[in-house]
C-alpha cells in the first residue's frame, strides 16, 4: 500500500519555551520543547520542587488518570496533567521525537485549545532525521463499548477520524466531525477548538481540586439556562466536537506511534480513547507495524509502505 505518509523520522530543529497555567491546578508552569535523537519518542521531563527530575515517556503504558483530562506518570508518583492538547499538536504537526521540560505537574492550557502549540511548533520548525518512521496500520477492526458509549479502530488507507457526541444540552446536542488528520486539516479545522464545560459542574470541580485554572480566556462556558456565555461566542458552530476529535487525536497519539486506520468513536471522552487505544495494542493481530521502502535520498514522502517483523519498537504495555 502506498499512501502519502512522511517516510522518516522528525524532531524540532529548534528550542522553544512557552508559559502559562494549568486549568486543573490554577499554578504558572514553563514548558520547553527540546530536539531530541531518533526513537526517543515524546518524553516529558518533570522537574520536582526538590530539584528531582523524572522523566516519563508519552504512552499509553504511562497513563495514570483519564477522568478529566489524560495523565502520564511514572512509578516513583511524579506526573504530568493534560498532555492532550500538546501531544494532538506533536501528533498533527509530524512531530515524532522531542523532549518537553515542565517545571509543574500540568502542561499549560493556552488558551483551551492546541493552536499556540502549533504555532509554536511552526515557529520551532521541523528537522528530518536518518531513521525511517513507523506507523501502526489496523488491519481488522477493534471495537469496545461502555454503556451507551463505544470506539473502534477500522482499516483505512490514511488517518481517520470520525467522532460523534451527544448532550442533554440543546446548544450541543448530536455533533459530528468525519475528516483525515493531516497537518493543513488539523490546523484549519480542529487546532482552534477549546475545551469546554458546564457552570452547574463548577462547585463540585472546585471542591474537588479541578478546573481552579479554567477561565472564560481558556474555556468554553455553558450557562445553566444553556448559552454559551463567553462574550466572543464559538470559534466553530460545532465547536464541541472539533474539541472532541482534537483530544482523541492527542490521546491516540499514546501509541507511541502514528496510526493508519480510522477511529471512531459516539459519547467517548479520555478513558474511553485509551481503552480503546489498549485494546488494539492488546490484540497483535489486529495490527501490523510498517515503514516506507523509500531510502533517505529519495523522495522523503510516498512509496509503498512494508511490513516489517522484529521487537516492538515502542514500549506500549507495561
Amino acid at each position: 500500500m502506498s499512501i502519502d505518509f512522511l517516510g522518516y523520522q522528525t524532531t524540532i530543529a529548534n528550542e522553544t519555551t512557552l508559559s502559562g497555567v494549568g486549568v486543573h491546578s490554577g499554578s504558572k508552569v514553563s514548558i520547553t520543547f527540546l530536539p531530541a535523537d531518533a526513537d526517543s519518542g515524546v518524553i516529558f521531563r518533570r522537574k520536582l520542587k526538590n530539584g528531582d527530575i523524572h522523566e516519563i515517556r508519552a504512552v499509553v503504558s504511562n497513563v495514570a488518570a483519564t477522568e478529566l483530562c489524560t495523565v502520564l506518570g511514572d512509578a516513583a508518583g511524579a506526573s504530568v496533567a493534560t498532555v492532550e492538547h500538546l501531544m494532538a499538536a506533536f501528533y498533527a504537526h509530524e512531530i515524532d521525537n522531542v523532549i518537553v521540560e515542565i517545571d509543574g505537574g500540568e502542561v499549560p492550557i493556552m488558551d483551551g485549545s492546541a493552536i499556540v502549540f502549533i504555532e509554536a511548533l511552526e515557529r520551532s520548525g521541523v528537522e528530518i532525521l536518518d531513521s525511517k518512521r513507523r506507523y501502526l496500520r489496523v488491519v481488522k477492526p477493534v471495537r469496545i463499548e461502555s454503556g451507551s458509549s463505544w470506539a473502534e479502530f477500522v482499516p483505512y488507507e490514511g488517518t481517520r477520524f470520525e467522532i460523534d457526541i451527544h448532550f442533554d444540552s440543546t446548544v450541543i446536542g448530536h455533533q459530528s466531525w468525519k475528516g483525515d488528520i493531516t497537518a493543513d486539516t488539523f490546523r484549519s479545522e480542529l487546532a482552534r477548538a477549546r475545551t469546554f464545560g458546564f457552570m452547574r459542574d463548577v462547585e463540585f470541580l472546585w471542591a474537588s481540586g479541578h478546573a481552579l485554572g479554567s477561565s472564560l480566556e481558556n474555556s468554553v462556558v455553558i450557562s445553566d439556562d444553556d448559552k454559551v456565555i463567553n462574550i466572543e461566542g464559538l470559534r466553530f458552530g460545532n465547536e464541541f466536537v472539533r474539541h472532541k476529535t482534537l483530544d482523541a487525536v492527542g490521546d491516540l497519539a499514546l501509541a507511541g506511534a502514528k496510526f493508519i486506520g480510522c477511529y471512531r468513536s459516539y459519547r467517548g471522552g479520555h478513558k474511553l480513547n485509551s481503552l480503546a487505544l489498549r485494546a488494539l495494542l492488546n490484540d497483535p493481530a489486529a495490527y501490523e507495524v510498517v515503514e516506507t521502502s523509500h531510502h533517505r535520498e529519495e523522495d522523503m514522502r510516498g512509496g509503498e509502505l512494508v511490513a516489517i517483523s522484529g521487537p516492538m519498537f515502542a514500549p506500549w504495555i507495561q
